[in-house]
């Protein structure tokens, strides 16, 4: 009789993008330590949810950028993905944190500060991702 093992499968996850690429996370933007940025959020949030860094997400204007898709249960409540620009405080950054921890879109509501940072790529942008 075989012992076999079904791997356990963990539960669908939010992902947090975060762009760096010709702007986000270089010296175009200073003042900002990017590599903290971005081991603080893979700190925070590595085991909860999928952190992963990304060349340019083409919204250079709203250096850095992050974008936090929602999780698979997320989306089914009517979540979607929220773009985010000009996150060049820490503050900000441990905020999103907070409230990916909580659920993310369509599961938790973001800190209030949150909307001054909110905004919506452009379409061709969407239009890349979306494939």
């Amino acid at each position: 009789m075989s012992r076999r093992r079904t791997p356990v499968q963990a539960a669908p996850r939010c992902t947090v993008t975060v762009c760096r690429g010709c702007c986000c996370g270089t010296a175009k933007v200073p003042g900002v330590d990017h590599a903290a940025q971005l081991a603080y959020l893979k700190a925070e949030l590595g085991s909860v949810v999928q952190v992963r860094a990304v060349n340019c997400l083409d919204a250079c204007e709203q250096a850095n950028v992050i974008v936090v898709q929602p999780s698979p249960e997320g989306r089914a409540a009517g979540g979607r993905p929220v773009w985010l620009g000009l996150v060049n405080d820490p503050d900000v950054t441990a905020d999103i944190a907070e409230w990916v921890r909580s659920g993310g879109p369509g599961l938790a509501d973001p800190p209030e500060i949150l909307d001054l940072y909110t905004f919506g790529p452009s379409r061709r942008v969407r239009r890349v991702l979306e494939c």
